[in-house]
């Protein structure tokens, strides 16, 4: 299963990613704004997905470009019915299942009325290929807090489509 959409090249970002807020995991706040001049790649995910093993990928993505500028930031997200229930056992799973260390956030809504700020900006600015339609979606922002590209659930974290990209970014 293929999703095509076109994106929205022309947007005007009244806001960038920076300018945004999120729950950590662990119950802080993450200020974006910690995260300028970064790479980042958001990825929504879940416990109980098909793609869950994509976790493995994402901590050698972070692990290999960390030092160069790229923050992998994990969304755990129940909108499509397949997260635990509260943020400690996430946090748990990732840990015991593949040690990992990259930020995450609290277990946010990343679809819908009831999703976070971040999600309705990045359906906004660059429309409907930005709205995840499955678990392990992923958004590539550039340095300047703007989305560079999307990438369906099936690109897997380490696949030279996402790598090829990031390493141009960097």
């Amino acid at each position: 299963m293929i999703f095509f959409s076109k994106k929205n090249v022309s947007a005007d970002y009244d806001e960038v990613f920076f300018d945004f807020k999120i729950n950590s995991i662990s119950g802080e706040k993450i200020d974006l704004k910690d995260y300028k001049n970064k790479v980042v790649l958001v990825v929504n995910t879940a416990s109980y997905c098909g793609f869950t093993n994509q976790y493995s990928e994402l901590q050698l993505l972070w692990e290999k470009y960390q030092s160069d500028g790229l923050i992998v930031l994990g969304v755990p997200s129940n909108t499509f019915n397949q997260e635990k229930k509260e943020d400690a056992d996430v946090k748990e799973f990732c840990k015991v299942n593949f040690n990992i260390n990259f930020p995450m956030t609290s277990i946010t809504e990343v679809k819908g009325k009831n999703s976070h700020k971040i999600f309705k900006w990045a359906e906004k600015n660059y429309g409907k290929s930005a709205i995840p339609k499955w678990n392990f979606h992923k958004i590539l922002i550039n340095k300047e807090g703007k989305i560079e590209e999307t990438y369906n659930s099936f690109t897997k974290p380490m696949s030279k489509k996402i790598t090829s990209k990031i390493e141009s970014l960097l």
